[in-house]
């Protein structure tokens, strides 16, 4: 079984950051680019995650980075 690979989300670029934190989808509010806080980057099973919470309602956001975001 694989295991989560934490990343450092903070060492890349700050303009690639922001795009990140505020290019998102909440499936809560079902709403596009309300925004993330609490960033976490972790890889598993070889796909690359940014995980933190939407700005909108505090729920859990979850973006998975195809091989040419990284």
């Amino acid at each position: 079984m694989s295991e989560r690979i934490e990343r450092d989300f903070h060492a890349r670029d700050p303009d690639e950051q922001q795009a990140f934190l505020n290019q998102t989808w909440c499936d809560h509010c079902q709403q596009v680019d309300l925004g993330m806080t609490d960033p976490v980057e972790y890889e598993l099973k070889g796909i690359v995650y940014i995980e933190g919470r939407c700005k909108g309602c505090g729920e859990p956001v979850i973006t998975e980075l195809t091989d040419e975001e990284f």
